[in-house]
């Protein structure tokens, strides 16, 4: 038995949640620093208008990862339920299907946003003050499409078949390329936010170039071969399970787009401290997030071969694992909120606001993993109908009308209150949805039985 079948079948829980969640949890850390380098070097200019035009731009990078995310999501549940399966060969397919596609669908959405450039700033809420420094940044984000599509679904893709080591590696090459070149590009060259997006498209280049190499030297079961392309069974399946994920990416875009022009009408200032304390407070989500993509293929593999019991075991230990990490990153976050903020630009205005946006939006997260966990276990099993229908909730039919309603009746920090609001309501339905489909798994095992 090979070590990640060894893995995915028989190892204690405990300890395959941890090999895959690990190593995952490090590559969504480094992801983290990854959002977050941009911002935070921009900041060390101290000038405002570069840090909103950042911010203001930055759901198009949202947009790009969000697609990236539909082939790596979609394309790797399949993989693992599959080899759960015994079906090997389809594994090639899907593969090979989401290498194609996202390199094709990059060209095609980079080439979109240069030529629609001036619709597209004024979509985002940018106006005459920091429009030279947005259209700089969007411009050399939008040549790195295809570059930041791939890497961002080759890291779930690679984790499919249990190297979660090497997916780890390839979202820490492009990290790190990224965090070296901002200072460089940034204040060194003297590029300015030009630099930023230099330094975003050379990280996802090298990354990319990292996973090509993969392919290439590694024994791994998957393929980016043409000859294994297929397209109709393999987009369906990919899509209904990608979709969901995507638009929930898509839908959290649109919500920021919409709370950006909602913090434009207090000020410049509201408007940075928001992007800031959007980026700290990721460092739980995106912890969270590490746990729950690490474990699904494990909750993939065992729904495809049919092991109830295990997939129940790694759910529970899950949970419990996504509650508590979420507890003591909240409290230990919470008591260090303005440093934070204060390390990213040195501005007492921009403080004051960020401090209390970021302790508002971190009323979620202690729980957050449990909506994570839900959408991963739905996804896992296949089930894209409810996946999508969480996906509208949390960032579309739930956020907006309270992001509106809020707003309206207590001003700046009722906007910001409906976010955590928005998330509790989710993990509700997310949990809920889950327990009830699994207790019909069982109720149509013991009937069949």
């Amino acid at each position: 038995m090979d070590k990640n079948r060894e893995l995915f079948e028989t190892a204690p829980i405990p300890r395959a949640v941890a090999a895959m969640a690990v190593p995952t949890i490090i590559a969504m850390i480094v992801t983290m620093v990854y959002n977050i380098a941009d911002t935070f070097f921009i900041g060390q200019t101290g000038n405002a208008l570069m840090v909103s035009a950042v911010s203001l731009t930055s759901p198009i990078f949202t947009i790009f990862t969000a697609f990236g995310n539909l082939f790596g999501i979609g394309g790797s549940t399949a993989i693992s339920r599959f080899m759960g399966s015994g079906e090997r060969e389809r594994t090639k397919h899907f593969s090979s299907f989401c290498f194609y596609s996202v390199i094709v669908l990059g060209i095609i959405m980079g080439g979109g946003i240069l030529l629609g450039m001036n619709p597209v700033l004024k979509l985002m809420g940018v106006d005459e003050s920091n429009y030279i420094f947005a259209k700089e940044y969007l411009s050399v984000i939008a040549m790195g499409c295809p570059f930041i599509l791939f890497a961002g679904a080759f890291g779930s893709i690679v984790r499919s078949e249990g190297a979660a080591k090497a997916a780890m590696a390839g979202n820490m090459i492009g990290t790190v390329l990224n965090i070296v070149l901002d200072p460089i590009m940034i204040q060194g060259i003297g590029l300015g936010v030009t630099g930023a997006a230099v330094a975003t498209v050379l990280g996802n280049i090298g990354a990319s170039v990292y996973y090509l190499l993969y392919f290439k030297i590694s024994n791994t079961q998957i393929s980016i071969r043409l000859k294994d392309f297929r397209f109709r069974r393999t987009a369906v399946q990919v899509f209904s399970i990608g979709v969901p994920t995507a638009l929930n990416s898509l839908l959290s875009t649109l919500a920021t787009i919409l709370m950006n022009r909602i913090m434009v009408g207090y000020g410049t200032d509201p408007v940075a401290a928001m992007g800031i304390a959007i980026k700290v407070n990721t460092m739980v989500i995106f912890i969270a997030m590490g746990l729950c993509n690490g474990v699904q293929p494990l909750l993939a593999y065992n729904y495809g071969s049919g092991n109830r019991k295990r997939l129940m075991g790694v759910f529970r230990f899950t949970a419990i694992a996504s509650v508590i990490i979420g507890t003591i990153l909240t409290a230990s976050l919470y008591t260090v909120r303005e440093p934070l903020i204060r390390a990213f630009m040195d501005n007492n205005a921009i403080v004051s606001y960020g401090a209390k946006m970021f302790g508002t939006l971190q009323m979620s997260c202690p729980i957050i993993g449990l909506m994570f966990l839900g959408t991963s276990t739905l996804q896992a099993f296949g089930k894209g109908l409810p996946s999508l229908l969480l996906s509208i909730c949390r960032q579309g039919l739930v956020f907006i009308p309270m992001l509106y309603l809020f707003n309206h009746l207590w001003g700046l920090y009722g906007a910001v209150f409906a976010q955590p609001m928005a998330d509790l309501v989710t993990v509700i339905l997310s949990m809920s949805v889950c327990l009830i489909i699994m207790h019909r798994m069982n109720r149509v095992e013991k009937t069949s039985k």
